[in-house]
């Protein structure tokens, strides 16, 4: 495959997951990569900072349809309810690459400093939401509360979906995810 074959950033994120679940996270390199996916490091390096970043390509698009889905919320709506929304919102990035997912999430949970980094992706999902709320007029603690019940609505929700054979589609693993959420009480 040559440099000049179309879409260089799907080839080198297919290949990465192929390679890690292959040989190793650790064992993998960023030329690794680039090769199987007939690609230079230099381009590799173009796309992402370094290997880990290779797993959580998309993340800045998903802050924003989370942030984006929570600015449209109904204005009347809860402020646990809009931040649900943002997270259902994201789940449209993911729902039709389920078996991506479910490789992805071995991968992180195999490896602690992907797990690190997903954690971080998280933090910053957490903050987004926080900021979407407090533009919506939702005041503390109430914003953060609400931002980081509906990320772990969605840790919760995700998990299901990658790991039970017979989950629900990732909508539904995240409604009762919430369900359950709010049957806390």
């Amino acid at each position: 495959m040559g440099r000049w074959e179309p879409d260089a950033r799907g080839r080198m994120i297919r290949a990465a997951v192929e390679l890690y679940a292959e040989r190793g996270f650790e064992q993998t390199t960023a030329g690794d990569i680039a090769e199987a996916a007939g690609v230079t490091e230099r381009t590799f390096f173009r796309h992402f900072a370094d290997k880990r970043e290779v797993l959580f390509d998309g993340s800045e698009d998903m802050q924003h349809a989370v942030r984006e889905a929570i600015l449209a919320a109904a204005p009347e709506a809860p402020p646990l309810d809009a931040a649900i929304a943002g997270m259902v919102a994201a789940t449209v990035m993911l729902d039709a690459r389920r078996d991506h997912a479910v490789r992805r999430a071995r991968i992180v949970e195999a490896n602690p400093a992907v797990r690190e980094r997903e954690l971080l992706k998280l933090a910053a999902m957490v903050g987004v939401t926080t900021d979407a709320l407090h533009i919506r007029g939702v005041t503390e603690p109430a914003a953060s509360l609400a931002a980081h019940s509906a990320v772990s609505v969605f840790q919760v929700g995700f998990t299901r979906w990658v790991t039970e054979d017979d989950a629900p589609g990732f909508v539904a693993c995240i409604a009762d995810a919430a369900v359950a959420l709010r049957a806390l009480r």
